[in-house]
This record gives structure tokens, C-alpha cells and sequence, in this order.
């Protein structure tokens, strides 16, 4: 009986689960294929190439091309599913993929995010500037700890012969499209199925409560490890409800909200935003461990000037 009251349950979480995520995924498409087209039509009429002339002496510092900086750019105004589609579309090394996914990872939904973090005790352009900022911190230390490598991205095989006509430019789009639209459907049903299993066992109070020691290491206020939790699972946009309900709840203070917001700013939603890119042959470990570092070294930083700052004012 207590089987079958389990099943029946995770029956539900499935049931409730797979509309979320077709609906997500029918946004998804409405998003991400007529950007991926557009980004490909600016490639054929030699407009990205006319970008990259201006923009690549400063994306040279961070080891990335000029045309690289199109990406990052549509990352910081778009979610990461648009600004995978125009990743797909260049042509670059898998050195220069991960430098630049690491920086999407931090820097991509802007609006939308810094609101979040905004409503629950930040400064909405200084979340900004902080976001794009660690972006090109990471990509001054990814590439300095990156061996240079001319491995190409292999996602981009079926991306990277020179289109001839416009005919074989539509073609090569759809193909890759479709496998990238396949990809996100199944990694991002399979999340949606997972929150709500966590959600409906209460699973993700108690894992919550097993991570206060690690709130402590990267700095944090111990009340805060459910926050984090949601922030890693689910993402700071699909948890803004959580997030801003623990400080009107009075749970958080915003300034321990602020600390909260910055470590999250650098290393959030690392399981789906994650495998977003690791299903592109992107390595788990520099996605993973650069950020969540970072995020410790910003956070305990941030600590560091505040209590320096206390101190001349007594």
C-alpha cells in the first residue's frame, strides 16, 4: 500500500510536471529559432564579421574571438536558451566555449534576475555591474588556468562548412536546431520532474538543512541554505517567489538577502544551466567549480569590506 501511495504520488509530480515544461519548451521555440535564423542570416551578409573587427582587440585579452561578444551580449538581455541558439551558430574552440559559457552562466537574463535580486535587498545596477563584471573575472582566470587547445567545439560539426547559398544556410539551420531543440525538451522535462518530486517528499527542506555548515564555508548566514537550494535548483527566476517570500517571511534580513544575491549572481541554477552546456561537450568541472569558487571568494570579499568599513566608522 505504502508503494503504491509513492507511486501515485511521483504519478502526480510527472502529471503536474510535463505541462509546465511544454509550455516551457513551446516558449523555448518561439525564442530561440527565430534568433538562432537571425544570427545566422547576419553571419552570411558579413555583419558579425564587421562586429568582430571593432570588438575583438578587447575580447583578445579574455582569449575569446571578436564574434564571441555577440553571444555574451544576447546573454545578458536574454535567458540561456536564445544565447545557446546563437552559440550554435560560431564557429570557435571548445577552449573558447567554455570561457565563453562560464560567462553566460553568470551574466544572461539581466532584467530579470537583478529584479529578483532587487525586490529582496540589492541594488538593482550594482547587481548589474557586480554579474558582468565577475563574467569577465571569470574569463581572465578560466583563461589563464585554460591549456590552449585548437579542439574545435564539437557541438558546431554540422555548423562549421561555409554556407554557399541561401538554401543550404535554412537547411543547416533546421538541422541543427532540431537537435538543439531535443536536447533542451528532455534536460528541461527531466528538471521540471525533479523540483516537483522534491517539492512533494519535502525533500528539499531537509537536503536544506543538511547544507547549513555549507553556507558557513562560502560565507553565508546558515537561515539561508533553503534559498540557496532553490536558487541552485531551480534558478533565480524560477524561484523568485521562494526567495522573496523567506525575507517578507522576516526568515533573511535583506542585508543577509544582499550577501544571498551576490553569491547566487555568480553561481546559480547549477544543475540545469549546467547541463545546459555539458550536453554540448562542454566539461562539467570548469562550469561547476569556477563559479561556485568565485561566488565564495565574491561573498567573503564582500564581508571583508564591510567589516573594514565598520571599523573607520567606530
Amino acid at each position: 500500500m505504502a508503494i503504491r501511495h509513492s507511486l501515485n504520488r511521483l504519478y502526480r509530480c510527472v502529471r503536474l510536471a510535463l505541462p509546465r515544461s511544454l509550455n516551457i519548451c513551446l516558449w523555448l521555440l518561439k525564442v530561440m529559432l527565430p534568433i538562432s535564423l537571425a544570427v545566422r542570416v547576419l553571419q552570411y551578409v558579413g555583419v558579425i564579421d564587421w562586429l568582430a573587427g571593432y570588438l575583438s582587440p578587447v575580447f583578445s585579452y579574455i582569449g575569446l574571438s571578436g564574434d564571441s561578444a555577440f553571444v555574451f551580449l544576447t546573454s545578458i538581455f536574454l535567458p540561456l536558451y536564445p544565447t545557446i541558439a546563437v552559440m550554435t551558430t560560431l564557429t570557435i574552440t571548445l577552449r573558447e566555449a567554455t570561457i565563453l559559457a562560464v560567462m553566460c552562466l553568470i551574466s544572461h537574463n539581466l532584467p530579470v534576475e537583478c529584479s529578483v535580486a532587487h525586490k529582496t535587498g540589492s541594488r538593482f545596477g550594482e547587481i548589474v555591474a557586480f554579474r558582468i563584471a565577475m563574467s569577465f573575472v571569470s574569463a581572465i582566470v578560466l583563461n589563464w588556468l585554460l591549456p590552449h587547445s585548437n579542439v574545435p567545439f564539437i557541438f558546431l560539426a554540422s555548423t562549421t562548412t561555409k554556407v554557399a547559398s541561401w538554401g543550404m544556410l535554412f537547411t543547416q539551420w533546421f538541422t541543427s536546431s532540431l537537435t538543439l531543440v531535443v536536447t533542451i525538451v528532455l534536460i528541461v522535462s527531466a528538471l521540471m520532474i525533479l523540483q516537483r518530486v522534491l517539492e512533494e517528499f519535502g525533500w528539499m527542506h531537509r537536503i536544506a538543512h543538511s547544507l547549513s555548515p555549507l553556507m558557513r564555508l562560502f560565507g553565508l548566514p546558515p537561515g539561508c541554505s533553503l534559498l540557496w537550494l532553490t536558487g541552485n535548483v531551480v534558478g533565480m527566476a524560477y524561484g523568485a517567489a521562494i526567495m522573496i517570500d523567506e525575507v517578507e517571511q522576516g526568515r533573511l534580513t535583506r542585508d543577509e538577502a544582499n550577501l544571498v544575491n551576490h553569491h547566487l549572481g555568480v553561481s546559480h541554477s547549477l544543475l540545469e544551466d549546467t547541463m545546459l552546456f555539458v550536453a554540448m561537450g562542454i566539461s562539467f568541472w570548469w562550469l561547476f567549480l569556477t563559479r561556485l569558487i568565485l561566488a565564495m571568494v565574491a561573498v567573503w570579499a564582500m564581508r571583508l569590506y564591510t567589516h573594514i568599513r565598520q571599523a573607520n566608522y567606530t
